[in-house]
């Protein structure tokens, strides 16, 4: 029996609109023979749009490829309540449907940082991915290392301020960062990702403009080593007892460039390529896995997540990055590249990742809520 699947997409987010992208390569992937599927957009400023309005937001082969699979999307909005008897989350579609699994395909703010999550619980409604706390944590990097440093995980040096102890103090911050840390840093908004707001500072001047910078996008900046590395990630897949895929790196041809911003992840610019499998040793290649199953249960993750490490050429030493609750899924990301070569399609990830969320969401229903 097919189920209903709702592919929640967009958002509040300077991640939107890769949200977009990466909700399109699900509705292009999942399998019709599986699944009904509702396209639900989030705008930037908010709005939830009906299914039609939605679909409207994807490329014209896209439209024309779901109608024939799935016929004309509804014009009439969905329907979010508490009432779990009446489904929760329902679309109008001639008659009202109740959904069997949510898929949050958002990135960054209100998607990826568990106040989307909250909501569906709320709604009583299975979703993808991580919970509220697995999602919050992971979303927030200074928290997420924390977490990660409890789970003696080997990570970067980095400190952390607030917005508002920059704008009443910034040569303390400036000072601070340049006795900890040093030159080369990267500064980043702690909530943020896809490099939004990310910049290399090499000396006080370029530090104090990319802490303006990140500042414009999160109350809270994190400033780490700007290490010479080789950057590696690695797909994670499961709840309880997790899997990881094979690892993947980036390979940046213009050694001048000094990360992979939004240009060289997104818009094909020719000089970074994506590698899986990496050309790891195999006792480094099952490390890395080792490891990213770690970070993901440190964070208490389910569904899915991508674990993103440094390795360093001066040392070898390997250290965990972060986690990304809800990596990129574009037709140039890594996670479905990653299970691609694993041996797992993206199709199959997909009607994985639904079950999952239907089991994880069967055993939170053991636990007692009465006194």
């Amino acid at each position: 029996m097919k189920k209903n699947l709702a592919i929640v997409f967009g958002g509040r987010s300077g991640e939107h609109e890769i949200a977009i992208r990466s909700a399109k390569t699900v509705i292009e992937q999942a399998d019709p023979a599986n699944y009904h599927l509702f396209p639900v957009a989030i705008t930037p400023e908010g709005q939830w749009l009906s299914p039609a309005e939605s679909l409207a937001m994807f490329p014209e082969e896209t439209v024309a490829a779901f109608e024939r699979e799935y016929g004309e999307p509804s014009d009439r909005p969905h329907l979010l309540t508490g009432d779990a008897s009446a489904g929760g989350f329902t679309i109008p579609n001639g008659g009202t449907q109740p959904l069997d699994c949510v898929f949050p395909v958002l990135h960054g703010t209100y998607g990826e940082d568990g106040t989307i999550q909250g909501l569906f619980e709320m709604a009583d409604v299975p979703y993808i991915g991580c919970g509220v706390l697995a999602s919050s944590c992971g979303m927030d990097k200074v928290t997420m290392k924390t977490l990660f440093r409890e789970a003696d995980l080997s990570i970067c040096e980095y400190v952390w301020f607030l917005r508002s102890e920059w704008e009443q103090d910034p040569d303390g911050v400036v000072h601070s960062v340049e006795a900890k840390i040093g030159y080369p840093a990267f500064v980043k908004p702690a909530n943020l990702g896809s490099s939004v707001g990310i910049t290399r500072a090499i000396d006080e001047g370029s530090l104090r403009e990319a802490i303006a910078l990140a500042a414009e996008y999160d109350r809270k900046i994190i400033v780490e080593q700007g290490l010479d590395v080789r950057e590696i990630e690695c797909a994670v897949l499961g709840n309880e007892e997790p899997s990881a895929s094979e690892a993947g790196e980036y390979i940046i041809r213009d050694e001048t460039k000094a990360f992979l911003d939004w240009d060289e992840k997104y818009t094909g610019t020719g000089n970074n390529e994506f590698i899986t499998p990496a050309p790891l040793s195999a006792e480094l290649s099952g490390k890395i896995r080792q490891l990213a199953v770690r970070a993901f249960k440190a964070i208490d993750g389910s569904g899915l997540a991508r674990v993103d490490f440094f390795l360093r050429k001066d040392n070898g030493a390997l250290l965990v990055n972060e986690i990304n609750t809800m990596p990129g899924l574009t037709d140039a990301s890594g996670y479905p590249k990653m299970w691609e070569a694993t041996g797992m399609n993206f199709r199959s990830v997909i009607d994985r990742l639904v079950d999952l969320a239907i089991e994880r969401y069967d055993d939170k229903k053991r636990n007692r809520t009465d006194r």
